[in-house]
């Protein structure tokens, strides 16, 4: 590990005094590998002499001449979705950000929740669909909503369009696809997810064939529906459920096609999932189950008119929606380390890689799941808010507490104006073990999953109250060992709710 170097900073500066400690810290870690220098002369722009504003901006990362495309180069952010406009509010909330943070994105705008994508975002035209600048992050937890302007006002550089595409880890420069050289002195990893394509040869990039992953898909997505009579929707996970939600609002024949015998196999019991697939198919929602797909096929005009199945059947379709799984996004930095099992950037309880300084979040992020002794790696905004906030803390104060995540995933699906039932289900935990169902689905329903001792290892709700769902952290936190026969006998929601935490 190289040598820390001398740390200048300004005598009496309030804004230094807090950089100071936070520098002696990261010293001192093993982890930790930054160099700063102080700022000459040479570096203050003859137009703007130093002031109280620019004295803020008083350490950088050391760099032997200015041809480095980044100003900001003490923190640089590589991605720009949920976990990065969280990141950067934790930055800001320290007095970190300023002069000190660049955030470099593939995309056009400013960090955003992205979740609105498959959802409020294919709401028809007509039934006020969520648009920019109203999710950007942090409102989806409450926060503020942190525009393009924001980050100017906090002195955040934010270089927009440009991916990185190659990393020198021993001169902790990144070169981004345009061709231009970033200097940092930590690194945070927040590249998200790629959707999973079909290949080219079997029709997987024909005109009318959708991925989603940006707001630049769901508009090229929203183009397509409002042009659509004829919608087929190829996976039965979250985005397949959500966006053939979305497509029902528009009233469009749509279709749902995956090779499981249920939607959402990974979560949903049977029984649960029979329900659900009742209520799409009320909204006029046909699902074909069992099959794979052979290949999509153009018409004449060269746009998607067929999807081809493997048992011979042909399905129309001027619109096609791919919802079959994503796959995270590690290059170019392969060189950190990788985790071959749950895929990803494999980290530590702090989200540190294998080399010093760099660090990642979010989806891409292979991460020890402290409460049930493995590794993991979620794909959910939960999980991108949270590890966010935590690696930031770590690496600006002494936080060394292990991340302890519990896992978190919800879906919200038919809340189109007009739409006869609104759905909003939760799931907290694990689901492993015995399974019991409480309720009716016309109003409430519940699933506990039960482990050999009885205790809840998770817990799954459907319509509750905002009381309601927030006992089911408690409740799948704690894992408390519940009455089993009475937890079956229970004739309501709120019944086995009462059940389950008395026992807590």
């Amino acid at each position: 590990m190289p040598a820390f170097p001398q740390i200048v900073t300004r005598a009496g500066c309030p804004q230094c005094s807090p950089v100071r400690a936070a520098l002696r810290r990261m010293s001192t870690s093993p982890f930790s590998s930054c160099a700063f220098q102080q700022r000459t002369s040479s570096w203050w722009p003859s137009r703007r002499p130093p002031s109280t504003a620019t004295s803020r901006r008083s350490l950088v990362v050391a760099a032997a001449a200015s041809n480095f495309a980044n100003e900001n180069r003490e923190y640089v952010i590589v991605g720009g979705g949920n976990a990065a406009g969280y990141a950067a509010r934790t930055f800001v909330e320290h007095g970190m950000a300023d002069g000190r943070l660049c955030i470099v994105s593939k995309e056009a705008v400013a960090p955003y929740e992205r979740p609105a994508l498959t959802k409020g975002y294919l709401f028809p035209l007509d039934k006020k669909p969520a648009r920019l600048p109203g999710f950007h992050t942090c409102v989806g937890a409450g926060g503020e909503r942190q525009t393009s302007e924001w980050y100017k006002e906090h002195g955040i550089e934010v270089l927009y369009e440009d991916p990185v595409a190659a990393i020198d880890i021993q001169n902790q420069i990144l070169t981004t696809s345009s061709g231009n050289h970033l200097k940092y002195g930590s690194l945070i990893i927040s590249t998200g997810c790629a959707a999973v394509r079909f290949p080219e040869n079997i029709g997987g990039n024909l005109p009318g064939v959708h991925y989603i992953r940006d707001v630049a898909d769901a508009d090229s997505l929203v183009s397509s529906l409002e042009k659509a009579k004829k919608v087929v929707v190829i996976g039965g996970g979250y985005i397949g459920m959500e966006v053939a939600a979305a497509a029902a609002g528009w009233n469009l024949d749509t279709t749902i096609i995956f090779p499981e015998d249920r939607i959402m196999p990974r979560l949903f019991t049977p029984s649960l999932a029979r329900r659900y697939e009742e209520l799409y198919q009320k909204n006029g929602i046909k699902f074909i189950k069992g099959v794979l797909i052979d290949k999509l096929e153009g018409g004449t005009d060269g746009r998607v008119a067929t999807v081809l199945l493997r048992n011979g059947s042909i399905i129309e379709a001027d619109t096609v929606i791919v919802g079959i799984g994503a796959k995270p996004v590690v290059s170019p930095f392969e060189a950190v380390g990788l985790n071959n099992n749950v895929g990803g950037i494999q980290v530590d309880s702090l989200f540190r890689t294998s080399v010093p300084s760099i660090f990642a979040i979010g989806d891409v992020a292979a991460f020890p799941l402290k409460i049930y002794d493995r590794m993991a790696r979620v794909e959910h905004v939960d999980h991108a808010r949270k590890s966010a906030q935590h690696c930031v803390r770590t690496l600006l104060t002494a936080h060394t507490q292990p991340y302890d995540y519990l896992p978190f995933f919800y879906s919200r699906v038919f809340e189109n104006e007009g739409s006869s039932r609104k759905i909003w289900w939760q799931f907290y935990g694990d689901n492993v073990g015995d399974t019991i169902e409480v309720g009716d689905f016309d109003s409430k329903v519940a699933t506990f999953w039960l482990d050999s001792e009885s205790r809840v290892k998770g817990i799954f709700l459907e319509s509750g109250s905002p009381e309601e769902f927030a006992l089911l952290p408690k409740l799948a936190k704690s894992q408390p060992v519940v009455d089993r026969a009475k937890l079956q006998s229970a004739s309501s929601v709120e019944e086995a709710l009462e059940i389950a935490s008395s026992s807590l």
